[in-house]
């Protein structure tokens, strides 16, 4: 019996133990299945809400989001989820891209609620850019949609030039955000009789040509700029050449919105170091697209650094920089705000507070194209001669620069601008990117480079090819752009002048000066610090 039981109960204890090995294996194969299914569901569900970004798209070319442009915290569920949507032909062959809607083939920015980049009250602080260009659309609608993209709300640009003709001037006036105000006689007359006209903190650049008659104007238009500023609600205010980008560099997201939203509110001023540009050819034609490699500003840099590579640096120009190295500044809106100069900002009532950025900047890009040496040529109507350029260019690279234009053959110019400005020796680029003289910068190229390609210019061009423009603000625009050389000559150089030649209110005024020494004078672009035998550092 006992052999019978044992036979018996073995071949049971085998049968258990097949069918319990099979259910756990069942179940373990269920698990194995489900758990996958399950996780791949929630991730879906949370990538679907916004919750979060798949990496795989994130990176992929069909949706380059930029580097640092996380969803801000403060942006509202539904900036952050707003995007690029399907960019759709039309029977004009003009793209129409719409914007602001969700969609997982194209790239997220943060401020996005359309396309237009137009941004509601809540998102603070207001950030307005103010410039006076005559540039055309090919360099102002890449400047004005990057700073869109880093947070930018509101641009008042002060035209001539290209940039006052009818078919540049009705695309910026079609874009959101956008104020164009034109050089016209008017314009001038309302200037001739500000204040920064009657004072005398910009009156040694009076009476000038070129780049002093452009630095006055600059001053008067940022003048107006604030006051335009104020009635809007903008809380800072940044003067800006359109060969100018913002490099928001030391943000969570890459944001001049949050940059600045983080500055202390005692802070009246806020000084940006500048980069300039170090092409690497001659023959760039976009230079926000195709230059990556910057020149570091005196203050990014440790002393020794900056003095031990000075003269490798220069490559024999007259300076570390081709031309300023003083920065642009961001000012914050207040009672009493003046301009002071193109670079900086001061008030009526008190010394600005004012700190300078260690990580963010201007970017400068400095005679990025060889056509920059003519084109600067053909704006100024001094001799070429080493005397007569003092007159008409504050900075020494942009008096020689004036110089080989005005006398050299395109052979020559052509030698001169490889020599100078285009850094062709990639054993010395290399030494003093390690040094970190030298350093890349990707994210502006990025943004605009998708910007471009989502088609984002050609739909403004065509909107603005739809939009019917009157024949009055025709004409006036036509009127603002042929009259601007006339109004100048006619209303301010002759308003100040006595028989002589001397204006007797400015020289009263500047005895005032003298007697009190309340007013700073005016901060014009100026040169980087100079290698001399105090500061000489032998390069390690």
């Amino acid at each position: 019996m006992a052999g019978l039981y044992s036979s018996s109960y073995r071949p049971s204890s085998s049968s258990s133990s097949a069918s319990s090995s099979s259910s756990s294996s069942s179940r373990l194969l269920l698990l194995l299945t489900v758990l996958p299914l399950t996780l791949a569901s929630f991730a879906f569900v949370l990538q679907w809400r916004g919750g979060v970004t798949d990496p795989l798209s994130r990176w992929s070319p069909d949706q380059p989001e930029f580097p640092g442009m996380s969803s801000s915290a403060d942006g509202g569920s539904n900036s952050r989820r707003d995007g690029v949507s399907n960019l759709q032909s039309t029977s004009s062959d003009c793209a129409s891209i719409l914007l602001g809607h969700s969609s997982n083939n194209h790239p997220s920015f943060p401020y996005f609620r359309d396309w237009k980049l137009d941004y509601s009250s809540d998102l603070r602080p207001k950030i307005c850019i103010t410039t006076s260009t005559s540039a055309g659309l090919e360099q102002t609608l890449p400047w004005i949609f990057y700073h869109k993209v880093i947070g930018v709300s509101s641009f008042l640009l002060f035209v001539e030039g290209k940039a006052a003709s009818p078919n540049v001037s009705r695309v910026l006036e079609t874009i959101p955000g956008v104020k164009v105000i034109y050089r016209t006689r008017e314009l001038e007359e309302q200037q001739a009789k500000s204040r920064i006209w009657n004072e005398t903190w910009l009156a040694s650049f009076f009476y000038k040509p070129c780049n002093y008659e452009l630095f006055v104007k600059q001053s008067l238009n940022m003048e107006m700029a604030i006051v335009m500023a104020r009635e809007s609600g903008m809380d800072w205010i940044i003067h800006l050449d359109t060969d100018e980008l913002v490099y928001p560099a030391g943000t969570r997201e890459y944001s001049l919105r949050q940059l600045l939203s983080d500055v202390p509110g005692n802070v009246d001023m806020v000084i940006f170091p500048n980069y300039e540009s170090s092409v690497e050819r001659d023959d760039i034609k976009e230079p926000f697209s195709e230059v990556s490699m910057f020149k570091k500003n005196y203050d990014h840099l440790p002393k020794d650094v900056y003095f031990g590579n000075y003269k490798d640096a220069t490559r024999g120009n007259p300076n570390y920089f081709l031309t300023y190295g003083n920065g642009k500044s961001a000012a914050r809106v207040q009672d009493h705000l003046r301009p002071n100069g193109a670079h900086r900002w001061h008030n009526y009532m008190k010394t600005p507070n004012e700190i300078k950025l260690e990580e963010a900047a201007i970017l400068h890009y400095t005679y990025p194209k060889f056509s920059d040496l003519t084109s600067r040529r053909d704006r100024c109507g001094c001799k070429p001669t080493k005397e007569d350029v003092k007159r008409c260019f504050m900075l020494d690279f942009d008096r020689s620069a004036f110089i080989i234009a005005s006398t050299a053959t395109e052979e020559e110019m052509l030698q001169w601008y490889r020599e100078r400005v285009v850094w062709t020796d990639k054993t010395l680029n290399l030494k003093l990117l390690r040094k970190g003289i030298l350093t890349r910068i990707y994210s502006p190229m990025v943004i605009i480079q998708s910007l471009r390609e989502t088609g984002v210019f050609r739909s403004v061009i065509a909107k603005a090819a739809e939009t019917t423009l009157s024949k009055d603000n025709f004409l006036k625009s036509v009127d603002s752009n042929n009259s601007t050389r006339n109004a100048r000559s006619e209303t301010i150089f002759s308003r100040k002048f006595d028989a002589g030649g001397v204006s007797q209110l400015t020289a009263r005024r500047i005895l005032e000066v003298i007697d009190d020494g309340l007013i700073p004078s005016a901060i014009p672009p100026l040169s980087p610090p100079k290698l001399d035998h105090s500061n000489l550092i032998t390069s390690s």
